[in-house]
């Protein structure tokens, strides 16, 4: 079967990093046909637009779309995060994002292997919010979080579906129920409704400050957390550093129900520090697409990819000596 896949360099390190995930998809032997999408801070910047609607329902017909990283000094910040990565999001319904952490025993003695499930389309992130006064010395600013019943039990339902098909079979949920009383009492309230519905799926809370100090000193007592969107987004980038670096941490946008494409994409951002000097670890990348090829039912050559990643799990060196070695190991 041949895939359609939306491919999306972005900006800084992005079309770097996607190039070698490409370049090792194309070793495993998976058959595509790759969709480019000309969709940076540098097209803003030349053109004032982020994207179309015509881009957006063209991303709609495809299988999926891998993203390297958007996001640019040169750009005020928010412009492209908000108007193309959380319009993604929104429009194509992409309500979870899966971000997996794994790492050996040489970086804790019982190693690392946990998921995060993240509520991808709620939350701070929605956007409610404004200015009153601005720019004057009484200025207001006000940042809403938006929470559903929906949101938050779908999310959580996904978590709980994941754990029990992992050895484990627990499930956290993370909040801060203590201090957020009226958001944190609807997600407390569905993960006990939905737990009802898996007895043999253990489970635990933590405030998300008490997660943090887990995550450092025993992040082997996890096996999926789920959590809200800020959340989430705050706690991965810990993960990141805890499982070997930033630099491995990847991510899927899904949509489960599948009435669109999923986004895969690294949580690195886009560098721009180091762009174009050929030093980005492509391996979150490569995780990404990892991903990507098990939701579009390739899990063959996800396995052989992520063989290949384990072989090579030591190696150092440049952006495409990673990418090459990696895509010989398979």
């Amino acid at each position: 079967m041949t895939h359609r896949i939306g491919i999306i360099g972005g900006d800084g390190i992005g079309p770097e990093v996607v190039a070698e995930a490409l370049k090792v998809v194309d070793a495993a032997g998976v058959a595509y046909d790759p969709v480019p999408f000309d969709l940076s801070g540098a097209r803003y910047l030349r053109d004032g637009v982020v994207i179309r609607d015509e881009d957006v329902e063209e991303i709609r017909g495809l299988d999926a779309v891998l993203l390297g990283a958007v996001g640019t000094p040169d750009v005020p910040p928010g412009v492209i995060e908000r108007g193309l990565l959380l319009r993604l999001r929104f429009d194509l319904d992409l309500y979870i994002n899966q971000r997996p952490f794994t790492a050996g025993p040489s970086r804790y003695n019982d190693g690392v292997d946990f998921i995060v499930i993240r509520e991808n389309t709620e939350g701070t992130y929605a956007g409610e919010g404004g200015f009153l006064r601005k720019g004057t010395p009484h200025e207001v600013a006000t940042q809403g979080s938006v929470n559903t019943w929906m949101g938050a039990e779908r999310a959580i339902r996904y978590a709980f579906e994941l754990a029990r098909s992992r050895e484990r079979k627990h499930v956290t949920l993370v909040h801060k129920t203590n201090v957020l009383t009226f958001s944190g009492d609807l997600w407390e309230r569905a993960f006990r409704h939905v737990a009802a519905d898996f007895p043999e799926v253990g489970t635990a809370y933590n405030h998300v400050d008490a997660a943090c100090i887990y995550f450092v000193e025993d992040p082997a007592r996890y096996d999926v957390i789920v959590t809200d969107n800020l959340f989430g987004d705050i706690l991965t980038d810990l993960g990141g550093a805890v499982a070997g670096g930033i630099g491995r941490a990847a991510s899927g946008n899904l949509n489960p129900a599948r009435t669109g494409p999923s986004l895969f994409e690294p949580v690195h951002g886009s560098a721009p520090d180091i762009a174009g000097q050929n030093k980005a670890d492509p391996r979150a990348a490569i995780i990404s697409a990892v991903m990507m090829l098990d939701f579009l039912g390739e899990e063959t050559a996800a396995g052989r990819i992520r063989t290949a990643l384990a072989k090579t799990d030591d190696l150092t060196g440049s952006t495409t000596e990673l990418g090459d070695a990696i895509a010989a190991a398979l």
